[in-house]
């Protein structure tokens, strides 16, 4: 059986995009290949676990700047996973500088390597014009390139000189954990019912810039009052939000809540706005899972991102110009105006997501690309 190590900034239970991806991807070569995980802790010591059977190190962490962790035992613990592990393939989750480094210095020239290319490194200009070199010998080195899109491949101007070796294995939804229960629909009708004659509108993410969430405020103040916009989650940008709309009483923070809450929202809305701004979002899982329960989305054009990728202009959605809050309420509002339009998109919506972005369909993916090095 071949051996597979996998290098992710961190890993479950932590929850974020690229986290869940190397979870998934773990999971899908399950009883297939003997794997190992490395990652981060969040904390300053260093600890091994086992999920689902597969052992998990955790190398302390000291410090965080622009956004990558840094760790002082991290080259010695890696070093000796490569030595006693010895594996046959190499997953890498990009972007991770800090470890790239000594990916590239202590790679064996035996082990295939798969970049998994999440997105380019945009959000910090400087660092990201720093590491351009070891971009370079990261995609000179991989054998093979995994994109979330081809919308991303042909956007990066890393991937974009690299097609021969880019491979495009878009994410997937967790089904099992989207299911709704009777508790669910109860929370749903309630939130229905506390919202009758509203077009309910939902927006999920982190607070931070790239997510756009100021634009969706910005949007709100075109619309009339037929309109009640929930926003979940938190981040460093809430502060700055929340004043931005103070007097909007269509907008309602809910914070951070959790899965049942969630799926209660995604299930009672009328319409999901995603309206991220960048290529920081190159993928938009939870614009798939709003597809998922059969309703449309509102988005932004972002060159070179995979969200339009995802929901497709004028089938399962409306996209708009970048940053143009007039079209993003203008947008809204035709799909207030039109409950059949609404539910022709959504239909749409659903089908895409079955046919494209499931677990099953990942596996099989995953498998296609690891199987054959």
């Amino acid at each position: 059986m071949k051996k597979v190590l996998h290098i992710s900034k961190y890993y479950y239970p932590f929850r974020g995009g690229t986290e869940q991806i190397a979870q998934d991807c773990v999971n899908s070569l399950a009883d297939a290949y003997e794997q190992k995980v490395i990652c981060f802790n969040h904390e300053q010591n260093t600890k091994k676990d086992r999920i689902d059977g597969v052992e998990i190190v955790r190398c302390g962490c000291f410090a965080k700047i622009s956004s990558q962790s840094l760790s002082l035992f991290y080259r010695k613990i890696f070093q000796d996973i490569l030595s006693d592990f010895n594996p046959d393939i190499i997953i890498f989750h990009y972007p991770n500088p800090f470890v790239a480094r000594y990916l590239l210095k202590y790679i064996s020239v035996q082990t295939k390597l798969v970049v998994y290319w999440h997105l380019d490194i945009v959000k910090q200009k400087l660092l990201g014009k720093f590491f351009i070199r070891q971009n370079y010998h990261l995609i000179h080195r991989a054998n093979v390139l995994i994109a979330t899109s081809p919308k991303y491949v042909e956007g990066s101007p890393y991937l974009k000189i690299a097609k021969k070796k880019c491979k495009v294995v878009p994410n997937c939804i967790n089904v099992e954990r989207l299911q709704i229960s009777d508790k669910v629909k109860k929370l749903s009708n309630e939130i229905q019912e506390k919202n009758a004659g509203k077009i309910i509108c939902l927006a999920v993410g982190r607070h931070t810039k790239y997510k756009g969430l100021k634009y969706l405020i910005r949007a709100s103040k075109e619309l009339d009052d037929r309109f009640i916009i929930f926003i979940t989650g938190e981040g460093e940008e809430t502060k700055k939000l929340k004043k931005e709309a103070k007097d909007d009483k269509k907008i309602h923070f809910l914070g951070v809540i959790d899965d049942n809450k969630l799926k209660a929202y995604l299930y009672a809305m009328d319409i999901f706005c995603f309206p991220s701004i960048s290529k920081n979002e190159a993928f938009g899982l939870a614009l798939a899972e709003s597809m998922y329960y059969a309703k449309p989305s509102v988005t932004f054009t972002i060159p070179g991102s995979g969200v339009n990728y995802v929901c497709l202009n004028q089938e399962n959605g409306i996209e708009v110009p970048n940053q143009d809050v007039k079209a993003y309420a203008k947008a809204m509002k035709k799909l207030a105006d039109c409950p059949e339009l609404r539910k022709i998109y959504g239909t749409k919506a659903k089908k895409r997501v079955e046919e494209n972005f499931l677990n099953t369909q990942f596996k099989k993916n995953v498998h296609s690309v690891i199987d054959i090095l």
